[in-house]
């Protein structure tokens, strides 16, 4: 007898249709997304005196366990890494530059966080405590549930000793906070170097994901057209990307930041323009190192009528040991800080600086142009200039940045011949303005979809009517 049904190929049929049916969910399963494994708390919890939005990217970090907060110069990472690092359940060690250390210690005090500094594991105390990148190598990893790097963009280089040494010793750490004001700002990379420090993914997996090989560089990479929502979509499952305020919702406020102001000073190369009929720039970096040693008199002396012409703070930028030598010598009430100088001497005139005990301070962006707040300056002077575009940016963000009042003035000392290196800052700064802005443009809706999921959601119960007992309740036997 010939059976109708043939019951193997039912069963394949069936697990098909069992496949087919769960497609989508085995989709939504390979999605790339950051799972939270962090800390809970009620927003009441947190210190009243942090804005709204900083306590919704706070409530967000600490949920997620391992994230970055890639946010505006003054818009109060420090706060915010301190109040994070309050809520975590063990020891936290913070990581950040020279001086930045004690400016982050009275920072902290004023919403009552008590941070301890410490120069080596010795040193360290129950909570939150406080180092140089420079001392890393004084402590145990181990002996901390967590750890926060204040200006992270010390991870951007790929090969760098520092931003190995960095993964390898925290790669165990539960909890782990990034923040920075510039993430990549002329790339991707440092994305790929700040996942990988979180535990997140690693930097060669990113790459393979999300981007393609242009060829013979190995340094360039693009990312693929299809793969850019989700790229930026799983960048916000682990980090918050945040210009200002109003890219949660908020009002600016007090977040708008005054006028910049760019002065040009051009210096003529008499030396090198003798008996030439055009000026020609200087394009290979031998040239350009020669036209800065030429002018350095002249430079310096611009440099000098300007600052010696006011009362008011000066920060001054060098680029040669030279220039920051003769200044100190032309301008009587300047303190130079030097890459020999011990750390007492650079850690001091920086929080001298910034208290207002300084009127002049002269140094290198490589030196004190990172995580300083100097909103007590509005006047700055590059006596030269170099192709860092990320010195240039950091270097200005020290005054010009949320929290100043005052429009900011950097004067731009260059030789005639140097409008090559000015040309090729102008369209860094171009290219990491439309980055940034593509990073908030992509990500705005969805950080602000993953920081308000982190909100607990509450009614308030209004009682219209009056509840109605049914007889049995309402019977003698049953009254209490």
């Amino acid at each position: 007898m010939k059976i109708p049904y043939n019951i193997d190929k039912g069963d394949k049929l069936m697990k098909r249709a069992i496949k087919n049916l769960n497609y989508k969910e085995f989709l939504e399963s390979k999605r790339l997304t950051t799972q939270s494994n962090g800390v809970t708390i009620s927003r009441d919890s947190l210190n009243p005196i942090l804005f709204e939005f900083q306590q919704d990217l706070v409530l967000w970090a600490l949920k997620k366990g391992k994230a970055a907060i890639f946010a505006g110069t003054g818009l109060g990472k420090t706060l915010m890494q301190c109040e994070w690092a309050k809520y975590i359940p063990g020891d936290v060690l913070i990581l950040a530059p020279l001086a930045v250390s004690k400016q982050t210690i009275y920072e902290a005090r004023k919403i009552g966080i008590d941070v301890n500094l410490c120069q080596s594991q010795e040193d360290v105390k129950p909570g939150i405590n406080i180092t140089n990148y420079e001392k890393l190598h004084k402590f145990n990893a181990e002996e901390f549930e967590g750890v926060v790097l204040d200006e992270s963009s010390i991870l951007k280089s790929m090969s760098g000793k520092t931003r190995n040494l960095l993964i390898k010793t925290f790669s165990n750490t539960p909890y782990r906070l990034t923040c920075t004001a510039t993430p990549a700002p002329n790339d991707f990379m440092e994305l790929g170097n700040h996942c990988q420090f979180l535990g997140v993914m690693e930097y060669n997996e990113m790459l393979a994901v999300f981007f393609v090989h242009d060829g013979g560089d190995t340094s360039k990479w693009r990312l693929k057209g299809h793969a850019q929502d989700r790229f930026w979509e799983w960048i916000a499952s682990w980090a918050a990307v945040v210009s200002k305020p109003s890219d949660l919702g908020y009002k600016d406020g007090k977040f708008e930041l005054p006028e910049l102001r760019i002065h040009e000073h051009i210096i003529m190369d008499t030396i090198f323009t003798k008996g030439r009929l055009l000026a020609t720039e200087a394009r290979s970096l031998q040239e350009q190192r020669e036209v800065k040693k030429r002018t350095v008199n002249e430079r310096v002396s611009k440099c000098a009528e300007l600052v010696n012409s006011t009362n008011e703070a000066f920060l001054i930028w060098c680029t040669l040991n030279i220039e920051s030598s003769l200044l100190a010598k032309a301008i009587p009430d300047a303190v130079e800080v030097t890459g020999s100088d011990t750390s007492e001497h650079k850690e001091k005139a920086m929080l001298d600086f910034a208290n207002g005990k300084i009127r002049v301070l002269i140094s290198k962006p490589s030196i004190c142009g990172f995580g300083m707040n100097f909103q007590i300056c509005s006047n700055m002077a590059f006596v030269g200039i170099s192709h860092s575009f990320e010195q240039y940016y950091q270097a200005v963000r020290r005054c010009w940045r949320f929290g100043q009042i005052h429009p900011v003035n950097v004067h731009l000392i260059i030789s005639e011949l140097e409008g090559a290196i000015k040309t090729n800052l102008e369209r860094k700064e171009k290219d990491a303005a439309q980055m940034m802005e593509e990073m908030v443009q992509y990500t705005r809706e969805i950080t602000r979809h993953n920081i308000k999921a982190t909100e607990r959601q509450t009614d308030v119960y209004q009682a219209d009517k009056k509840i109605i007992l049914p007889e049995w309740l309402r019977s003698e036997e049953n009254e209490c």
